[in-house]
């Protein structure tokens, strides 16, 4: 599969996977930092990792049933711990974990993306170390840079290098320009991601889904709980309607959602986040792909309208490709479903799904009406109306009742703290 910038825009969803020494003690991937452990008592954690019930296969096969186009997974976190055999280190997996996941997503048309931390708390000289004599550092950058190079060149091809954990250097401190080259030099199609203190190939926004100003290729990475290692004490896990709006927002801004599990230290997943992953699957496969994959960029802007086309429904986030509107419904009204502000004629209205079906509708200027729906929603997750127009629809409404015949704000006359 090629990869370039252009088509990494189009992957929209794919599964990161946080997997490490820290997936043992069952209290999240910064444990050893948070609680201060003593290095010998953590690092004795590595004769009890064995990864038993890690099953690359089973992995890349519950994101293909999830309807997800790549995986990432962190080959080392800040802990310095490898899951691979390493010529660099001791403190590693002597089994390729690594290379188990790459070739199940080869064997299964998945791009792949290695994680890998330039922060490392093993490894000496450190960072903190780096930071405070000039022959650390230089020690500390060659080692870095090493660990890279012996990564894409064990794993060649790979698609996207996932830089993290940049602390406590910028791009020149890091030396960042040389370390791209490097790895270009190795694999001239990878793409980097901006966590090496240069912009990347892509941005990274964590923890929320705001696509970048101006536009460029974008990602952003979600947990499907509160943690993204494994946390035994953590069970508040994203609906699946929470994980179809995520995969909307996513396909507004047409960015990608990187969305994290933890499995437990003996790789092993938790059941929950098989069964929201699952049932977000089966959702895209009914009726959600067509209005989620391969999307155009439509959204909105509280200021201004400028080159946006998006605006927002009660019922419901919007979604665009070509002609087609789609209405991904989380909140079924009833009877009758109404919004306003189309900039487009309506031509035909479908119901996406098992239930599929053409839908009664009448326009009165930009309101549309679609009526004859069933008290209950016909889906069980979220129906998902296809709206044929004219020509590529665009939303605007405003704060008042009617257009103002003048200039004016879209709905904020001042920057607000409003998320949108």
């Amino acid at each position: 599969m090629k990869t370039d910038t252009a088509t990494y825009s189009d992957w929209r969803y794919g599964l990161f996977i946080h997997f490490g020494l820290y997936s043992l003690l069952g209290r999240g991937e910064w444990v050893w930092n948070r609680e201060e452990i003593p290095a010998g008592e953590y690092h004795a954690l590595a004769d009890r990792f064995t990864a038993e019930k890690f099953d690359a296969a089973a992995l890349c096969d519950l994101a293909v049933r999830a309807g997800m186009r790549y995986v990432v997974l962190t080959t080392m976190h800040h802990e310095g711990y490898r899951l691979y055999p390493t010529a660099l280190s001791k403190f590693c997996s002597r089994r390729d974990l690594v290379g188990e996941v790459v070739a199940a997503c080869a064997q299964r048309g998945l791009h792949v993306g290695l994680y890998h931390s330039l922060n490392n708390w093993t490894d000496q000289p450190d960072a903190v170390a780096a930071l405070e004599d000039k022959a650390a550092y230089r020690a500390c950058i060659r080692d870095t840079h090493a660990r890279i190079r012996e990564l894409v060149t064990r794993y060649n091809p790979i698609d996207v290098l996932w830089y993290d954990g940049w602390w406590p250097f910028n791009a020149e401190g890091w030396q960042a320009e040389e370390m791209n080259a490097m790895v270009r030099k190795i694999q001239p199609h990878i793409l980097f991601n901006g966590r090496n203190g240069l912009p990347g190939d892509f941005a990274t926004p964590e923890g929320h889904m705001g696509a970048p100003r101006p536009w460029r290729p974008w990602e952003g990475c979600m947990t499907l709980n509160n943690s993204w290692g494994f946390h035994a004490g953590d069970h508040d896990w994203k609906s699946p309607g929470q994980v179809v709006e995520l995969l909307a927002t996513a396909a507004q801004g047409r960015g990608n959602l990187l969305l994290n599990i933890g499995p437990r230290g003996d790789g092993s997943v938790p059941e929950e986040s098989v069964r929201v992953l699952e049932t977000v699957g089966k959702w895209l496969t009914r009726c959600g792909g067509e209005a989620i994959y391969d999307s155009e960029l439509f959204t909105f802007d509280l200021r201004e309208r400028g080159d946006h086309r998006g605006d927002w429904s009660f019922h419901g986030p919007f979604t665009v490709r070509k002609n087609n509107l789609y209405w991904i419904v989380r909140r079924w009204p009833g009877r009758e479903l109404t919004f306003g502000g189309l900039q487009a004629k309506v031509q035909t209205v479908h119901l996406l799904g098992e239930a599929g079906r053409p839908v009664s509708f009448r326009q009165e200027g930009t309101r549309v009406t679609l009526s004859g729906l069933p008290d209950m929603p016909p889906d069980a997750l979220c129906p998902v109306f296809r709206i044929a127009c004219d020509r590529p629809p665009s939303l605007y409404q405003c704060g008042g009742l009617r257009m103002p015949n003048a200039p004016h704000p879209h709905y904020d006359p001042c920057p607000s703290d409003i998320i949108h």
